[in-house]
């Protein structure tokens, strides 16, 4: 292919483009007329072969090719801003808008300091907490551009996310205060009443339960829930018991806690984004407010 018949702007409407899924958006976004979109979507379809959006029932949809053109399309964007344009301006004067993805834990402990934090240092940065459809999709999200931040357990793995670990994660059995079984809390104790479970996708086995199980022993799960800011409440209205990480114990009162009376694994906890991001000043900006709220 000759490059130097590439456009670079047909790029950045592409980018757009695949973003919103639609044209009159991609428009919006770009201050492009609808059929300037249109037009640039039907060159993008000749460069790259391929129809990239198919229409369905009053919608589009990325085709697969479209899919795996997300995540490049974006690393080669930020490189060419980078190499041409560098960002200089004052965090202060920044006007961006960024995307976090992570589930409620760790959110309703550091949502609130952040954005206090924001006003202060960068008010023109604006949040989007988007919903939580576990770790893979949160490192699919971050990857495609889809998401420009992300709290979640993070093993390494083969991709160009940097992470950085916040904290070390233990679990405790918690239930309310003057519960009958925290007068001799042990193993018969706390299976002798029903457990609120922790489940996004509405599991109601753990591997604690396995682990019971080759010991002869289970416990009734009583209710799933899809969080864990669900969990006091329920917890102070009931004789229920939950297994909750520390952190979010602290934050709630009328709870007494107890370690777990068998071994149950923690977590350590991490924050990622892009490595094509690293001089995103606005995104650095909260990753170290982040780290300092989590570490």
């Amino acid at each position: 292919m000759n490059l130097r018949g590439l456009d670079l702007n047909l790029l950045v409407i592409l980018d757009a483009l695949l973003d919103e899924a639609h044209v009159s958006r991609a428009a919006d976004r770009l201050g492009l007329s609808q059929p300037a979109a249109s037009a640039a979507l039907q060159r993008c379809r000749h460069l790259f072969r391929d129809e990239l959006l198919e229409r369905g029932r009053g919608t589009m949809s990325l085709t697969a090719r479209a899919q795996t053109l997300r995540a490049p399309l974006k690393s080669l964007l930020a490189g060419v801003t980078e190499l041409v344009d560098p960002p200089e301006v004052p965090l202060a004067e920044i006007q961006q808008t960024l995307r976090i993805t992570t589930a409620d834990y760790p959110a309703l402990i550091v949502i609130a300091p952040l954005q206090q934090e924001l006003q202060r240092v960068a008010p023109g940065v604006d949040l989007v907490i988007q919903p939580w459809h576990g770790a893979d999709a949160a490192r699919a999200a971050l990857v495609d551009g889809s998401s420009d931040l992300a709290i979640s357990v993070f093993p390494p793995a083969e991709d160009d996310l940097h992470r950085e670990e916040l904290l070390t994660e233990r679990y405790m059995a918690a239930m309310r205060t003057g519960h009958p079984a925290a007068a001799s809390f042990d193993l018969e104790a706390w299976l002798s009443y029903p457990h609120i479970l922790v489940s996004g996708r509405g599991n109601t086995r753990t591997p604690i339960d396995a682990e019971l199980a080759s010991l002869g022993l289970s416990r009734r799960v009583g209710l799933v829930v899809p969080n864990f800011q669900m969990v006091p409440e329920l917890l102070r209205g009931s004789d229920m018991i939950a297994l909750l990480p520390s952190r979010v114990l602290a934050e709630f009162e009328g709870l007494a806690s107890f370690p777990p009376p068998l071994p149950v694994p923690g977590f350590a906890l991490h924050l990622a984004w892009h490595r094509r991001r690293a001089k995103d000043a606005a995104l650095q900006c909260i990753a170290a407010i982040l780290i300092r709220l989590l570490r």
